[in-house]
C-alpha cells in the first residue's frame, strides 16, 4: 500500500510524530515512501530527515496522494491542519490519528474514507510505548496489518473493535507515564521526610521504579506474583502494602483517577 507515488505522509513531526519516524527508518522503512509534513521540525528532527533522505515539506504538497495519512498533531491543532491535507487523501487512502479525544466519526466527516484511531504513550520515544487502536469499516485487513506493523515499531498494538474503549485505554496507558513519574516523586519525598537526602531519595525512587519496570517486562510472571516474590511475611514490604493495599488504600485513588481521565477524554471528544 505505500509506496514512492502512494507514500506514507507524516503531519507532524515532534515526539510522538518523531518517535515513529525513527523507528520506521530504524527498522528499515525505504525513505522514499515517507513525507514529512511540518513548518516547524527541530533542528535535531530536520538533521533526521536530510540524512535519511526524507522529503519534508512545510505544507501539503499539490499531487501528491498519501497511501497512509498519519495525524501526529495536538488535537486542538486539527481543525486547522485537516484543512491544509485533504487534498493528500485519495480514494485509497487510509487516515491514521494519534490525537486523543478526536473521534472516527470526526475524521471521517472532514477526511471520509477509511480511519484508524489510535492512542500510543510517551515511551514510544525509547520503543518502549503501547498503543491502543481502532478501525472504521472502511479499513481493509491489509491496510490493518500494515498500519499494525508500523506502529508495532515503538511497541505492541492492541486493537479493540468499540471505539468507546479507547477513552479507557487513554486513561490507562495513553496518560499513564505521568501516573508512573509522580509516583516516583511521591516515593522521593516520601524518602525525603524519612530522613534521606533529597537527592539521594529521588535517585533511589527513579532507580527502584524503571529498574521494577524492566524486571516486569522481562519476567513472564504477573504483577501480583513478582509483587509476592519481594513481600516477605510480616517483613517491611508488608506492612508498607498494608497501607497501600488498605481499603482507603491505593485502589480507590487510581479508581478514581482513571475515571476522571476517562470521563475528560470523552468530553474531548465532544
Amino acid at each position: 500500500m505505500i509506496t514512492a507515488a502512494s507514500p506514507l505522509v507524516l503531519i507532524g513531526a515532534g515526539n510522538m510524530g518523531g518517535a515513529m519516524l525513527n523507528g520506521w527508518l530504524d527498522a528499515g522503512t525505504d525513505p522514499s515512501t515517507i513525507v514529512v509534513i511540518d513548518p516547524n521540525p527541530s533542528e535535531a528532527m530536520a538533521a533526521r530527515l536530510a540524512s535519511a533522505g526524507v522529503r519534508c515539506q512545510s505544507a501539503a504538497p499539490e499531487g501528491l496522494i498519501a497511501g497512509i495519512l498519519m495525524l501526529a498533531v495536538k488535537p486542538q491543532l486539527m481543525d486547522v491542519v485537516l484543512e491544509g491535507v485533504t487534498r493528500l487523501v485519495g480514494p485509497k487512502t487510509v487516515s491514521l490519528s494519534i490525537a486523543a479525544g478526536k473521534t472516527i466519526a470526526y475524521f471521517e466527516e472532514r477526511l471520509g474514507g477509511a480511519v484508524v484511531r489510535t492512542i500510543p504513550n510517551t515511551p514510544a520515544m525509547v520503543g518502549r510505548g503501547i498503543t491502543g487502536a481502532v478501525a472504521n469499516a472502511a479499513v481493509s485487513a491489509e491496510a490493518k496489518a500494515e498500519i499494525d506493523k508500523l506502529l508495532s515499531v515503538c511497541g505492541p498494538v492492541e486493537w479493540v473493535e468499540d471505539e468507546a474503549l479507547i477513552d479507557s485505554i487513554t486513561a490507562v496507558s495513553g496518560s499513564g507515564p505521568a501516573y508512573v513519574f509522580y509516583l516516583v516523586e511521591c516515593m522521593a519525598e516520601a524518602g525525603r521526610k524519612c530522613g534521606l537526602p533529597a537527592d539521594l531519595a529521588m535517585r533511589l525512587a527513579r532507580a527502584t521504579v524503571t529498574g521494577a519496570g524492566e524486571l516486569m517486562h522481562q519476567s513472564p510472571d504477573g504483577a501480583a506474583i513478582l509483587r509476592q516474590n519481594v513481600t516477605s511475611p510480616n517483613g517491611t514490604t508488608a506492612a508498607a502494602l498494608a497501607v497501600l493495599m488498605a481499603e482507603d488504600g491505593l485502589q480507590p485513588v487510581f479508581d478514581t483517577a482513571l475515571q476522571a481521565a476517562a470521563d475528560r477524554s470523552r468530553e474531548l471528544a465532544g
